[in-house]
C-alpha cells in the first residue's frame, strides 16, 4: 500500500487568505453577464477597505446588486391608452392600446444592465427614494445631466453628472434641503462612472 496521493491534512491555502479573504463557491452564470459580474466583484473588493474620509463621500449607498433574469416568454400586460388622474379604466372598455412587456420597457441592453437597491435620501428630488430598485446600463455613454452610478475613492454613489468651470466632473445631489453637498472630483481621487441610471421602480405593497 502506498501512502501517496489524496489530500494532505492542512494542505492548500489557509482560509481567509484568498483574493476575497473568505471561502469561495462555484456557481453558473450566463456568459453574457460574465464581464458585468466580474466588474461588480472588483469594485466591491476595492470598496471593502474604507477610511473615515471615504465613508463621508457617498451620501447614497448601494444596498444590493441584481442582474436581470430575462425570461424567454415575456410577461405581457395591458397598457391602457387613456390617462387617468386617480382611477383605472374598466377592462370592458376598448382602451387597451397594446400589450406591454415590463422587461422590454425597463431594459435596453440586457447584457450590460443590472439593478441596485438604494438607501439614503440625497436624490429624492428626482424621485429616487430609499428601497427603490434602480436600473443601471453600463453600455450607455454618460453625459451632462445624466444620473449615474459612480465609484469615488472606492465608494458607490448615485448622483447627477455635471462639469464645473474647470471642466472637471462633479456629482450633484438632488435634495433641496441643502443637507448634501456636491462631490467635486479632483485629479488625486479614484473616480469611475460605473453606469448610467436609465430608470427605477418600487413596490407600494
Amino acid at each position: 500500500m502506498s501512502n501517496r496521493g489524496g489530500k494532505r491534512e492542512n494542505a492548500g491555502r489557509p482560509l481567509g487568505q484568498g483574493k476575497y479573504g473568505e471561502s469561495t463557491v462555484t456557481m453558473r452564470i450566463p456568459q453574457s453577464h460574465t464581464a458585468t459580474i466580474k466588474s461588480f466583484l472588483e469594485a466591491l473588493q476595492r470598496k471593502s477597505v474604507k477610511s473615515a474620509k471615504e465613508s463621508a463621500i457617498a451620501e447614497i449607498e448601494i444596498d444590493e446588486f441584481f442582474t436581470p433574469a430575462i425570461i424567454e416568454q415575456p410577461t405581457l400586460l395591458p397598457l391602457f391608452a387613456t390617462k387617468v388622474a386617480a382611477g383605472f379604466p374598466s377592462p370592458a372598455d376598448d382602451y387597451v392600446e397594446k400589450p406591454l412587456d415590463v422587461s422590454e420597457f425597463l431594459i435596453d441592453h440586457a447584457a450590460s444592465t443590472f439593478f441596485v437597491t438604494i438607501k439614503g435620501d440625497s436624490m429624492i428630488d428626482v424621485g429616487l427614494l430609499p428601497g427603490d430598485k434602480v436600473v443601471v446600463d453600463r453600455s450607455q455613454t454618460p453625459g451632462t445631466g445624466d444620473i449615474v452610478l459612480a465609484v469615488v475613492d472606492r465608494e458607490f454613489t448615485i448622483k447627477i453628472l455635471d462639469y464645473g468651470a474647470n471642466k472637471m466632473p462633479r456629482l450633484m445631489p438632488a435634495n433641496s434641503t441643502g443637507a448634501y453637498r456636491p462631490i467635486y472630483i479632483r485629479p488625486d481621487m479614484q473616480f469611475e462612472i460605473f453606469g448610467v441610471v436609465t430608470g427605477s421602480f418600487r413596490r407600494f405593497k
